[in-house]
């Protein structure tokens, strides 16, 4: 195929131009790079190469300023407002940058479009003055609305010392730079009057360059080759030729000469593919797909381009891709804040933006853990940082000082050092620190250099990033605290790339839309044509309002929508094979409505266009229970498990579901322990019996009076709070929903103490027997060719007027219901229903074999969140509903229908025929 630069220089060759004396200007350096490529096929021999130069490169040589960043520009103009502000009117550097760089933006279209700077500047002070009288009177004014029509007035002054600050430096933003090569252009037009311009593949142009290019046009030492095809310059709705038509009919130069050119490609035959497809890594994934069959098609793909649209697709794209692509070329930078070191050093600057001696554990564990950092603490074969991290969890430590974590691991504090101490010193010492945390990460990397050369880059280019940082500041010395620090920090971040290294003229080409001006390619993938991608759609980040702009000539989101519209016509142009991607889901701001680029070209009924909805290939996962087959290893852990004691709460979970059970008592997995940043359910229940236990136990054996319970109420802060300091360990219960439930322990104690006050003020006699009574018997289950034990802790056993009584403490909410049965069967199927009767059932049984109590006896639960109804006892009911007879004795009748179900729970639970199975919660 042709391409739109080898038409050119076959055009310049026509005429007889010698390409060595020409200087060639191009939208971009990249388009340069194929144009000398070109010029290769063009020439039969060996040639000077012509001077090729970027439209910037070249206005930059015309004005003689150098273009510095937004960030230094940033700063300068910060010192500019420090002169003219009053004292006590001074924004922070932080305040000021969020409205600063905006202001800047709008100097640089003001100076790109040439407008008088003066005259604007004072229409939109009117402007604002005749908004704020409108509705407060000049002579009431606030003093809030006088600064704010004080800003308005200082817009002028601001931008004339701002301008004269950065020429007397030889400085400038783009815009400055413009206006000043204007103002060069005559003297340099009289130095190269032999020298020969070829302008080409322009689109929008701000007046700047219009008025640069007419001059050297109209002096004869320019030409300028346009890239429009006829079926758009010749529809006067057609937005991609907009600016041309513009050109052609403003431009004094088109009167008399030629309008090179209007071409006719775009009407030949092309095989256009629009694809619907759900979410961004859809298209990444539908990317790769189609490289594929090109590739099995045996298209090469020397020709073919990727676009993206949305360039956040750069690294799903490039993971999607088919390994038998051998050569790649990616013109578009890394974005700096995409890569894994980026968010350390956030996580770092977010731990430190407030001053404190303590860090929340969370943002200690993330920067300890993060892949960069936590190889650093691997220190004399010991791994710091589980330690650390171990250390935390099992003490509950909310908050940790750089001191502790010292103190948990001696031999880190270098790093430790590093990482926690002194940023909030002075920001000098934060960057130092970030300094030195990327040398120390190098040191580490360079032990194994060659499969750590991508981490290295890396480190390389935010070295050079936090060494901008340290030269800015020393210059300036704007950044007071880490949270101004961390706002340059990410300004910087989100213009500066990791840029790619490669062979720009050999394999599949990815870029983006910008990337792609004035090339030409066979077969085009256009990813995330998309409303608000392609076109950006509507945004005004400016203080110019929609009208002063329409004023003004000054560009508007119209115009920013028809150069989307040029490059994405563009690109159709000369290609054959051209594939449309746009993302068919709603995003958090974008995606879900396909382009307007889309409807116009199945409008145009130009081409035929294959339009299809794409839906991934999700496999139907038939869901399946989970069933475990009991083999002989699983047989003999089961046996160690018989012998060691089944409990009342492993039994249970089985009940509920076998698979936890198996999981549990099987592979040993336990819970995941973590921080209790608020206390557990489960550690309440502990804090509250093991307090219970220390008041009863001295007296197992007597019965107890008012007088002793009155006594154990003195001491249940002290028992309380030793409890939970014993438990919780080192976690804060002095603020927050931590007291509260310190207070609940106590609530909990002193309301069952008072509930003990009342049953023997009302004449009741109470014997304790035991407290936490450990028991472990065996029951004879002949069916089974192994010995079975049962376990488990009764929280209290006592004597109730004669009557023994089996209690167990729940410090959740239980009813009476909950302990009463009517079907055996049930007891030993029924979880919800029926756990609570099955444990203290056990416990009975457990009580009774161990002979250490003699039936008839009661087994019931102490609720503390049911306190009221007292001992709610098990109860056995012989049918549902009312005139139901009901017997809270437990008696040996009970205890042996209790027992039958126990031994055929146990002996399901060791049967190998009966895997364990999946009940569905």
């Amino acid at each position: 195929m042709t391409t739109f630069i080898f038409d050119v220089l076959k055009d310049l060759q026509k005429k007889g131009v010698d390409f060595s004396s020409l200087t060639f200007i191009l939208p971009s350096k990249r388009a340069g790079i194929f144009l000398k490529h070109q010029l290769a096929l063009v020439t039969d021999k060996a040639i000077f190469s012509p001077a090729i130069l970027s439209i910037e490169e070249f206005v930059e040589n015309l004005s003689e300023l150098k273009n510095i960043t937004n960030t230094e520009l940033l700063f300068e103009f910060y010192e500019v407002y420090l002169q003219l502000t009053n004292e006590n009117e001074k924004d922070s550097f932080e305040s000021f940058s969020k409205w600063g760089q905006i202001l800047i933006q709008d100097f640089n279209e003001i100076d790109r479009y040439l407008i008088p700077q003066a005259n604007i500047f004072n229409y939109l002070s009117a402007i604002k003055e005749i908004e704020q009288n409108h509705w407060s009177l000049e002579e009431n004014q606030t003093e809030f609305i006088k600064k704010y029509l004080s800003f308005w007035k200082k817009l002028n002054t601001y931008y004339s010392h701002f301008t004269e600050r950065l020429l007397k430096k030889k400085n400038g933003y783009q815009g400055l730079i413009y206006r000043e090569a204007v103002e060069n252009i005559e003297s340099y037009i009289q130095a190269n009057e032999k020298q020969q311009h070829v302008f080409l593949g322009f689109n929008a142009l701000n007046t700047a360059e219009e008025t640069i290019i007419q001059e050297l046009l109209q002096n004869d030492i320019a030409q300028i080759y346009w890239d429009i095809d006829k079926v758009f310059f010749n529809n006067p709705k057609h937005d991609a030729a907009l600016f041309t038509k513009q050109h052609k009919s403003n431009w004094l130069y088109f009167k008399k000469h030629p309008f090179n050119w209007v071409t006719n490609n775009y009407s030949k035959n092309k095989n256009i593919s629009i694809y619907g497809i759900p979410k961004n890594i859809g298209q990444a994934k539908y990317i790769g797909s189609l490289l594929n069959e090109l590739k099995n098609k045996n298209t090469s793909l020397q020709n073919t381009a990727v676009v993206l649209g949305d360039e956040n697709l750069l690294i799903p794209t490039l993971n999607s891709l088919p390994q038998n692509i051998q050569a790649l070329n990616i013109t578009m930078g890394f974005p700096l804040k995409s890569i894994p070191l980026a968010s350390l050093f956030k996580a770092l600057f977010h731990l430190h933006k407030k001053p404190s001696n303590s860090f929340y554990y969370k943002d200690v564990i993330n920067i300890i853990s993060h892949q960069f950092i936590r190889p650093l603490f691997n220190i004399n074969t010991t791994d710091y940082a589980s330690k650390i991290i171990e250390t935390i969890d099992a003490n509950n430590l909310i908050y940790v000082t750089s001191h502790r974590l010292k103190e948990i691991a001696e031999e880190a504090f270098k790093i430790i050092d590093l990482l926690f101490v002194n940023w909030d010193k002075s920001v000098t010492a934060a960057l130092n620190n970030c300094s030195l945390i990327i040398l120390a990460i190098k040191d580490y990397l360079d032990k194994n250099k060659d499969s750590n050369l991508l981490s290295l880059e890396y480190l390389f280019r935010f070295n050079e990033l936090f060494n901008e940082l340290k030269r800015l500041n020393s210059e300036y010395n704007h950044i007071k605290d880490i949270t101004a620090l961390f706002e340059v920090y990410q300004e910087l971040l989100a213009t500066e790339t990791l840029d790619f290294q490669g062979e720009p003229l050999q394999g599949l080409q990815i870029m983006g839309m910008l990337e792609s001006r004035v090339l030409d390619f066979e077969t085009v993938i256009i990813s995330g044509v998309n409303e608000g991608i392609l076109p950006a759609g509507k945004s005004n980040n400016s203080f110019i309002p929609f009208d002063v702009k329409i004023e003004n000539k000054l560009p508007t989101y119209k115009e920013k929508d028809a150069v989307y519209t040029y490059h994405f016509y563009r690109l159709l142009q000369r290609a054959k094979n051209i594939y449309i991607l746009y993302n068919t889901e709603s995003d958090v701001l974008t995606g879900g409505e396909k382009s307007r680029f889309i409807t116009q070209l199945e409008l145009e009924d130009i081409h035929k266009i294959n339009h299809q909805i794409i839906a991934p290939q999700v496999p139907v996962i038939k869901q399946e229970v989970n069933i475990i087959t009991k083999t002989n290893d699983v047989i003999e852990k089961l046996k160690a498990v018989a012998q060691k004691g089944f409990s009342p709460s492993s039994l249970t979970n089985y009940i509920r579901n076998p698979i936890d059970f198996y999981y549990q008592k099987i592979l040993k997995i336990q819970a995941f322990d973590e921080v209790e940043e608020t206390v557990a359910a489960n550690t309440l229940g502990t804090v509250v019996h093991n307090t219970l236990e220390d008041f009863y136990k001295p007296f197992i054996g007597t019965f107890i009076s008012v007088e002793i319970v009155e006594n154990l109420k003195k001491n249940v802060v002290k028992t309380v709070t030793h409890h939970f300091k014993d438990i919780y360990k080192e976690g804060d219960i002095k603020t927050g929903k931590n007291l509260i439930i310190f207070e609940i322990a106590k609530r909990y104690v002193h309301n069952f103490l008072d509930l003990e006050i009342r049953e023997l003020k009302a004449g009741n006699q109470i014997k304790i027997i035991a407290i936490e009574a450990e028991n472990k018997v065996s029951i004879e289950i002949p069916e089974l060719d192994f010995r079975i034990k049962i376990t488990g802790k009764v929280d209290r056993v006592d004597e109730y007027n004669g009557i023994t009584r089996i209690i167990d403490y729940k410090t959740g909410k239980v009813e009476q219901a909950d302990v009463e049965i009517v079907n055996w069967e049930d007891i030993s199927t029924d979880y919800k229903k029926y756990s609570k009767s099955f444990q203290v059932l056990t416990y009975a049984l457990m009580m009774q074999k161990s002979k250490d109590i003699k039936l008839p006896i009661e087994a019931g639960i102490i609720s503390f969140k049911n306190l009221n109804s007292g001992f709610l006892k098990f109860t056995k009911k012989d049918k549902v509903g009312r005139g139901a007879k009901k017997d809270t004795l437990i008696t040996q009748e009970i205890i042996d229908n209790f027992n039958n179900e126990l031994k055929r729970l146990i002996i399901e639970i060791c049967n190998p025929n009966i895997p364990f199975t999946e009940k569905e919660i």
